[in-house]
């Protein structure tokens, strides 16, 4: 996820901006830059790759005296990785730094075109910048110009704007993105989390979603749509570990809980009022395709699988999925009238890139679904939809996995519309739906408290099954993964059907049950599989919008209208268990044993 760094002051600027960005690194990206104007002089600099490369290239470069600086760490949404698509964007006379997503970028950037303005990247964020020039070259009032700006835009961001325009003021907005001001004295400090300025500012303000406004002479003007706002700053924290993980006991916590708000940014410019849109993808990648075929490993295999019901289902399409390593090596008959998909939230997975080489080599058109941008799986694909997760640093997949569930739920709903195989009754249910789904992976303070509590029952015995039916037993081999990977107890998932035919030998009070209960697919079918595992003395944790009176532990959820909502609500309770679980036991929750983020080997 892309960090932000902003200085107003007499200080280096250089250094505080590029100190700032390396404290940022934590969060991921692919290329950096920074914007300084000094007596009226704007300079810039970017560089695609690790922060070194942009020190080397401003080794020769000192600021003194007073100025505006703003930096920026990207993490590609729009645009490959390369030095034009890097932030702070340049308009004539103007830099602009912006995490986010504009959705109404393309719209905005159409116009601007026809005006005559020249875009220099493929990125939403340019669009701020000339859409602030336009406005100045007509009313020539900067803070007017900002405002007019501030108003057209759609989506999320959290933005910083300089302008030789007004050479001693930074403007700045926030809606739907972090950013927090930091004072100590007459310096001045924005960033994008607490990290880049520990040790340099003394006192924070975290800006709220709608507040916009400008700093200069040392004075921070707050607004909001009701005018100018007052302001209570307080004491910055001092412990920057701490500050990385936003309070949050481990990274996986933080990334749980971050769930609801990069599934914004994964619907961001795509989920549309009546249709589904991949500015990514050409129609003609679906010309003459009559299967899908889904390759990838570990977590990333369980959303294939969770893909492959909605695909079948909603866009009638045949869609096998396969486990990378097995399918590298089973000499599979491919034909050329199937897309390969492959899924990975590295790109760099081996098995899985391996497999699309066999893919290629036979034929077929491909398309991948990646977290990174420029991996080597996205390099090889044809095609590739990223899913904005940002970084993630707990080992154990949880907002990668929310992610790409999300982007195989939009390219099924695509699929539909270009095959015509789906209403627009039908679609407009589905797209209400995730509208819905950020508030379905909001963490309920006293589910967590009751998830902690519950899971000092669940520590001992000879093991778990986590089992459910249609889309919900992708997400119990899920679930079991999640639990296997951090609290090194023994789990397994299975569809609920199958317990009578052989696993369910093993069921006695020392074996635990979770069982996802959904109300919207099969509930009478897993509620009698579920009774058939109490009836021999399993211990049950079901979840459920539906009470389970047998149950010996009951998770109620909220939702009960829509598949995809209860998936996604049951999706945070498994993980959160798992946490629970690990931490009671003394784990290393966000490096466990044995295992690695990126699986680059066989």
């Amino acid at each position: 996820m892309c960090g932000i760094v902003g200085y107003i002051g007499k200080s280096e600027k250089k250094e505080i901006l590029l100190d700032g960005l390396q404290e940022l690194e934590y969060r991921g990206y692919d290329s950096a830059g920074i914007a300084i104007i000094e007596n009226k002089q704007l300079k810039n600099f970017k560089a695609v790759g690790k922060l070194q490369n942009l020190r080397e290239k401003t080794k020769d470069y000192t600021s003194q005296g007073f100025g505006v600086a703003i930096g920026h760490t990207r993490w590609a949404t729009h645009g490959k990785p390369t030095e034009l698509n890097a932030h702070p964007h340049m308009g004539a006379y103007s830099f602009v730094v912006h995490n986010g997503i504009i959705e109404n970028y393309q719209e905005l950037k159409e116009e601007l075109q026809a005006e005559g303005i020249e875009f220099l990247s493929q990125t939403d964020t340019e669009t701020i910048v000339h859409l602030f020039e336009k406005n100045y070259n007509i009313n020539n009032n900067s803070w007017k110009s900002f405002q007019q700006t501030i108003e057209r835009l759609e989506g999320a961001y959290a933005t910083l704007l300089i302008t030789e325009a007004q050479a001693d003021t930074i403007f700045f907005a926030k809606n739907g993105s972090p950013m927090l001001i930091g004072f100590d004295g007459e310096d001045i400090y924005f960033a994008s989390s607490d990290t880049p300025i520990i040790g340099r500012a003394k006192e924070v303000y975290y800006l709220e979603d709608g507040e916009f406004g400008y700093v200069k002479d040392g004075e921070v003007k707050l607004f909001d749509a009701n005018g100018i706002k007052t302001f209570t700053k307080q004491p910055l924290p001092t412990d920057k570990a701490l500050a990385q993980k936003d309070g949050y006991r481990f990274f996986m916590e933080k990334e749980i809980y971050e769930q609801t708000q990069v599934m914004n940014d994964t619907m961001m410019g795509r989920v549309l009022d009546d249709r589904i849109y991949f500015e990514e993808l050409d129609e003609k990648l679906f010309e003459n395709i009559d299967s899908i075929k889904i390759c990838a490993c570990g977590t990333s295999y369980h959303s294939a699988l969770a893909g492959s019901y909605l695909l079948e289902r909603m866009a009638k399409i045949p869609c096998q999925v396969e486990i990378a390593s097995e399918f590298r090596y089973k000499e599979p008959l491919l034909n050329d009238k199937t897309l390969f998909i492959t899924i990975s939230q590295s790109g760099e997975t081996a098995d899985t890139l391996e497999a699309l080489k066999m893919a290629k080599r036979a034929g077929l058109k491909s398309l991948s679904i990646c977290n990174v941008d420029n991996s080597s799986i996205v390099r090889e694909s044809d095609s590739a939809i990223l899913t904005r997760a940002g970084i993630e640093k707990g080992v154990a997949s949880t907002k990668a996995f929310a992610t790409q569930t999300m982007v195989l739920w939009m390219l099924t709903l695509y699929v539909a519309q270009a095959k015509k195989t789906i209403t627009q009754d039908t679609l407009n249910r589905e797209l209400e739906a995730m509208r819905h789904t950020p508030k379905a992976l909001l963490v309920d303070d006293k589910l967590h408290s009751k998830l902690t509590r519950l899971s000092k029952r669940y520590l001992h015995g000879h093991g778990f099954f986590f089992i459910g039916r249609d889309l919900f037993f992708p997400l119990a081999l899920e679930g079991a993964l999640k639990l296997k990977e951090i609290s090194y107890l023994h789990a397994e998932g299975y569809p609920a059907g199958e317990m009578k035919h052989g696993p369910i030998a093993l069921a006695d009070a020392e074996l635990f049950t979770v069982a996802l209960m959904p109300k919207t697919i099969h509930y009478d079918k897993i509620k009698s599989n579920v009774e058939e595992l109490c009836a021999r003395d399993a211990t049950v944790l079901a979840i459920s919008p539906d009470y389970f009176e047998l149950s010996d532990d009951f998770i109620q959820t909220k939702y009960d209208t829509h598949p995809m909502l209860e998936f996604f609500e049951m999706m945070v309770i498994t993980q959160l268990l798992a946490l629970e679980i690990s931490i009671r036991l003394g784990n290393d929750v966000d490096m466990p044993k044995n295992l690695a983020k990126s699986v680059t080997v066989e």
